[in-house]
């Protein structure tokens, strides 16, 4: 077994990490050993409180035994066989638990490995079933401004966060982007009017283009990955209605929302909005195997249901659709979500989230804090009167972090956005020890930076 500086060694040598440039990574490495509840530990034996859910999707906390033992038991049996034109008892078991919890009116469920391949399904079938009902023309989106659906090129093409995007355009199929109602940059502040605002610019465009647009395409609620942006009240309800006044389909992307993380299962609850397709990822096997699931009402299914003769078939698939052990684990998850009544903790916990992050406002570079359930971006400014933001360069969010890890607590975060995101199952006190490190690390960097700049004038 290799030593822990042999690991080190070896990374350096062999691994390229996902979103990670790897001059950062030979600076300041880190491997992981071993995880109990909501805590991580390294190869060193430094333990600390996982503040991300390991990038968004842990539920339970590791080594929950109900779900290792559902690995443990299916993998006695079996551990994996194709789903291409035949099924598993997990994932035929799974599909029906998944239509039971998801909005009335998603009655078919097809499966993939990640979130971005949930939604590049989704664009095919969006695509497709106009092309199917011989209506020709209807094969471009609509994105939101600062969107983001994952790394594949049509997850991409309907992404809009230029960080990530920019440099893939010419990779990417033209999409129609609109405004996404960021109320704390809006000159106004007013949820209401930068709302109406976004609404009236995406009428514009289903009113120009409608007859060339396929779907539409929207995070749940909350954007991710611009920095957890929250919509206003009413946002999302308005877009469905437009979208079904157009005749464009809605795709909801919930791969980062569903499964509790936002206080309902799944956010487009919170209003009750049903979409044409949704896309589920993340916290689906609790965070623990790579299942991803994309789910159709019966009407877009019907649209590819044919004789073969007729070329509707959807063709699409993945080696590990369905996978046994993913199904599995997933199928307990969602016992658990029964058993622990998940979703009414995660309600009552973020109450208490809301209640001890107040303290975060008294800083001077926190700008705004935005929060959905257990979904938290914190982000941090340059001047508070005013919004300004730090130069990129500087990387602040970037320093804060690593002061959390050396206070003992992980994140990754999105420019100088802080993200907090911690395991569903975190204790009220554990969850008060988490922000009081990102407080203190907070204070930590900004200290040090007034010094340095100071000592530079």
């Amino acid at each position: 077994m290799s030593t822990h500086d042999e690991l080190i060694q070896k990374s350096k040598e062999y691994l390229w990490l996902p979103f990670t440039q790897m001059k950062d990574y030979e600076q300041d490495p880190l491997v992981i050993e071993s995880g109990e509840g909501v805590m991580l530990k390294d190869t060193e034996g430094n333990a600390y409180y996982d503040g991300f859910s390991s990038v968004w999707l842990n539920v339970h906390g590791h080594r929950k035994k109900e779900l290792d033992d559902a690995i443990r038991t299916q993998l006695e049996k079996i551990s994996h066989s194709t789903l291409l034109g035949m099924t598993n008892r997990p994932a035929t078991e799974l599909a029906e638990r998944l239509i039971n919890i998801t909005p009335e009116g998603l009655t078919r469920v097809f499966y993939s490995d990640s979130g971005a391949t949930s939604v590049e399904i989704a664009l095919k079938m969006a695509y497709q079933y106009w092309k199917n009902k011989n209506i020709e023309g209807k094969d471009k989106f609509i994105t939101m401004k600062n969107g983001y659906h994952g790394d594949t090129i049509g997850a991409v093409s309907v992404g809009a966060v230029d960080t990530f995007h920019r440099i893939y355009e010419k990779l990417m199929f033209e999409s129609f982007h609109v405004p996404f109602p960021y109320v704390y940059r809006h000159p106004s502040g007013d949820p209401d009017i930068c709302k109406e605002e976004c609404l009236k610019e995406l009428k514009k465009t289903l009113e120009n283009h409608h007859h060339e647009i396929a779907a539409l395409t929207i995070e749940a609620m909350m954007q991710g990955a611009a920095g957890m942006i929250l919509m206003p009240d009413g946002f999302l309800t308005e877009v469905r209605k437009l979208c079904t006044e157009y005749n464009v389909l809605l795709i909801v992307d919930e791969v980062a929302t569903g499964f509790g993380r936002t206080g309902e299962m799944f956010a487009c609850d919170h209003e009750g909005v049903v979409p044409d397709i949704m896309t589920v990822g993340k916290g689906l096997t609790g965070g623990y195997l790579p299942i991803a699931a994309t789910i159709s009402t019966e009407e877009i299914y019907e649209a590819f249901y044919d004789d073969y003769i007729h070329m509707k078939t959807l063709f699409h698939g993945h080696s590990y659709t369905g996978n046994q052990l993913g199904c599995a684990v997933a199928l307990a998850n969602l016992d658990l979500f029964e058993r622990e009544n998940i979703v009414a903790q995660v309600q009552q916990k973020s109450s208490f989230i809301e209640a001890e992050l107040t303290s975060l406002h008294e800083l001077d570079y926190v700008g705004d804090i935005r929060q959905l359930g257990f979904m938290v971006g914190i982000e941090l400014v340059q001047e508070k009167e005013t919004k300004k933001p730090f130069p990129w360069e500087e990387r602040v969010g970037y320093a804060v972090s690593l002061e959390m890890r050396r206070l003992g607590m992980l994140t990754r975060p999105l420019g100088d956005n802080i993200v907090f995101m911690p395991p569903l199952s975190s204790s009220e006190e554990e969850i008060r020890e988490m922000i009081r490190i990102i407080k203190e690390a907070i204070q930590n960097v900004t200290t040090k930076r007034e010094t340095t700049v100071g000592s530079t004038k």
